[in-house]
């Protein structure tokens, strides 16, 4: 039996400090994608570049995997110390960082992610909103340049959601007005959350079918519905009062920005 491509003529490019958001009907490849960009899978044709390393050469994997930081959908999935603390200092400590450093960016992280009260607590006790967190502070710890979330808020409840978007945006906001790098790649199911990114991916069966600015795909309801995506309801609102050529401007019918 022929083997089906999971990802097909797909190309792009993410730029430094760029808030990219991808999004696809399940089954369309993201998930793959994502995995394809950090080297957990090596793509059979074409090639992944990560500030020119390729994936597909060993010898540059450890530096990829420094430079791309993944949080997965389910952080129990990446999740190993006995403690918060320790959680957060383990990949410190498989790249070999000083100890003295080490111990200042634990303490960074417990207090830029508010974790400081947890430090101590075993990560399969805490809540999802929580986990998420501890899992978003040990990638960071690592001061990757490019930060994949996969699907990150869709185990969460709707608080939980918020507050998490809330410290992504603020990490994003912060790391690039201090001039440092810092790109997110925000993979969701959400359409609503998008809304964050300065540009959207659009996957359809592993092929690339929509990149452009948020606003601007999210108002192609009818494309996005053929695909098995739905737009946020303002979108849709929107969508019917031009189908009765009543013109109101798409920003007078948000509800908020993002949640």
């Amino acid at each position: 039996t022929a083997l089906q491509s999971v990802l097909s003529e797909l190309s792009f490019t993410i730029d430094d400090n760029e808030f990219v958001a991808l999004m696809g009907a399940n089954g369309s490849g993201k998930t793959s994608l994502a995995r394809c960009l950090n080297g957990i899978l090596s793509p059979t044709m074409g090639e992944v570049l990560v500030d020119g390393l390729n994936t597909k050469n060993s010898r540059d994997l450890i530096e990829i995997r420094r430079r791309v930081g993944m949080v997965f959908q389910n952080p129990d999935n990446q999740m190993v110390a006995p403690t918060v603390e320790r959680e957060i200092a383990f990949g410190l400590e498989n790249l070999a960082v000083p100890r003295t450093e080490m111990h200042a960016r634990v303490e960074e992280m417990l207090a830029r992610f508010e974790l400081a009260p947890l430090r101590l607590r075993a990560p399969h006790e805490l809540s999802g909103g929580e986990k998420q967190r501890v899992a978003l502070a040990s990638i960071m710890a690592m001061q990757p340049r490019y930060l994949i979330l996969d699907e990150p808020t869709s185990l969460l409840d709707y608080p939980s959601r918020e507050r998490l978007f809330e410290t992504i945006a603020n990490l994003h906001r912060t790391r690039t007005e201090a001039g440092e790098r810092l790109s997110v790649l925000l993979i969701t199911q959400f359409a609503e959350e998008t809304l964050f990114a300065e540009r959207l991916l659009v996957l359809h069966h592993g092929a690339l079918m929509l990149d452009c600015p948020p606003m601007e795909a999210l108002q192609r309801t009818e494309v996005l519905g053929q695909i098995g995506l739905e737009s946020p309801v303002e979108f849709r609102a929107h969508r019917a009062l031009l189908e009765k050529k009543q013109s109101v401007p798409i920003e007078d019918l948000m509800l908020s920005p993002v949640l």
